[in-house]
């Protein structure tokens, strides 16, 4: 997402190379290219408009300190400028009322049914809910059942009524259930139209009436560019939404809906979905999508899908066992399983400043552990656990087992050997500047 954006603004940066201050001139020039830049990314024109034009008024007149060039100065503003345009702060979910009723909506194939699924997960893992997920859509076959998988995969409960064709009576009787159940938060699923039609709007209207929800969350396929602001601004106009999740950001959008859809609607973009994982769902930050616009990477970000996967007492007895230089195949599958929690490998990857760039043309096959896991699951669980029994006729049944070859083998062993002996390293560096800062006269530098 948003890497042509990215290019685009960064050529238009380097108009502003090598000039000693702003004008009017150099900037009309940098802020026409950026203005190209938005409308290539599919952002609506009165949006493209009004954004460059309060950047130059912005960068007209600003002293540019010596220690700082007008390239620099017009990225920060602009950085600031696109946190203002996709919502400025953070937005958070309200969680309030007994229970929380968030209700769902948006047209079919926008991901609402999926996304109903990531957010009770989010919530019960995130938040220590105890969501209830309410199938309200009648007419798709397949959704109450896709529904109950997603239920059963995240170990929520489900409520739904086969037989019943009236979604409002359903939605009651749902959070009549919650009440008696104890569940904290409902989310209703409600059924989508490939376009907007009537009918579907005074459904989820009446749904809305019924049930008087603290959240309508408005989905939207970010793949749709600007039709996904138009019908957003069509849903708010009958629902009067709280908030906008962005699925399918992980795909070859250009990025425009989200950068146009809360100007239009005046709603903030409170979820985003990077993934067909259930995992992948990530809070909206305008601020770090800016960054990440601006090829800044998203640092924090990453650092927060590291700790979501992150257990502290498993931490303690992985150092042990690296100390005493036992880190074995087992552990190195666990680590493996935890990277893959955490998301699409390119996603993860682009976090990292000026990574991005560099990986933009490069395919990242999220497949790329299969090879390694083949392998490893190859060997006997003793092998697993004393590496150093692999020798030469065990390495090639391994090899045969796991559809490789002996170099593949050999070539994963070796790295294993060098990941361990640095793992062992860093630890026994760690252990010896804790001893050393209790030393009398140890002085930090």
């Amino acid at each position: 997402m948003f890497d042509n954006l990215s290019e685009r603004l960064e050529r238009s940066f380097k108009i502003l190379k090598g000039e000693g201050k702003i004008t009017e001139i150099n900037v009309a020039e940098t802020l026409k290219d950026v203005r190209k830049a938005l409308l290539d990314a599919d952002v609506n024109y009165k949006v493209a408009k009004t954004f460059t034009d309060t950047v130059k008024e912005k960068a007209l007149g600003q002293n540019v300190l010596t220690a700082v060039k007008p390239s620099q100065l017009m990225v920060k503003i602009v950085h600031d400028e696109l946190a203002q345009l996709m919502g400025g702060e953070t937005a958070e979910l309200d969680l309030g009322g007994k229970p929380t009723v968030i209700l769902m909506s948006g047209l079919q194939g926008s991901g609402k049914t999926t996304f109903s699924g990531k957010l009770a997960r989010m919530l019960k893992a995130k938040k220590s809910r105890r969501p209830l997920l309410v199938a309200c859509d009648v007419y798709r076959p397949a959704a109450i059942e896709q529904l109950r998988v997603l239920a059963e995969q995240i170990n929520v409960p489900m409520y739904s009524e086969t037989d019943v064709k009236d979604p409002v009576a359903i939605a009651r009787r749902a959070i009549q259930e919650a009440k008696a159940k104890g569940y904290d938060t409902v989310i209703v699923d409600t059924a989508g139209r490939l376009a907007v039609d009537e009918q579907m709007m005074n459904e989820i209207a009446s749904i809305k009436e019924a049930i008087q929800p603290n959240e309508i969350l408005f989905v939207v396929d970010a793949m749709t560019g600007q039709d996904a602001v138009n019908t957003a601004k069509e849903f708010n106009d009958r629902l009067d939404f709280t908030g906008v999740v962005l699925t399918k950001l992980d795909g070859d959008t250009r990025g425009g809906a989200a950068l146009s859809i809360r100007t239009v609607v005046n709603k903030p973009i409170k979820f985003i979905g990077t993934g067909e994982k259930l995992e992948a769902i990530d809070q909206f930050h305008p601020a770090r999508m800016a960054d990440r616009i601006l090829g800044m990477g998203d640092i924090v970000s990453l650092v927060e899908r590291a700790q979501e996967q992150y257990d502290e007492e498993e931490a303690k007895r992985l150092q042990r066992k690296i100390q005493k230089n036992q880190f074995d195949f087992n552990d190195f599958l666990n680590q493996i399983a935890q990277i893959k929690k955490m998301g699409n490998l390119k996603d993860l990857a682009s976090m990292i400043p000026g990574v991005g760039k560099a990986i933009k043309d490069i395919d990242i096959d999220d497949n790329a552990f299969k090879s390694i896991e083949a392998i490893i699951y190859s060997m006997t669980p003793k092998e697993r656990s004393h590496p150093e029994i692999l020798n030469s006729s065990r390495r090639q049944r391994i090899a045969k087992g796991s559809g490789t070859n002996i170099q593949e083998v050999n070539r994963l062993i070796k790295q294993f050997d060098q990941v361990r002996k640095m793992m062992k390293l860093v630890t026994d560096n760690s252990k010896m500047g804790k001893m050393m800062s209790r030393m009398p006269g140890f002085r930090k530098k």
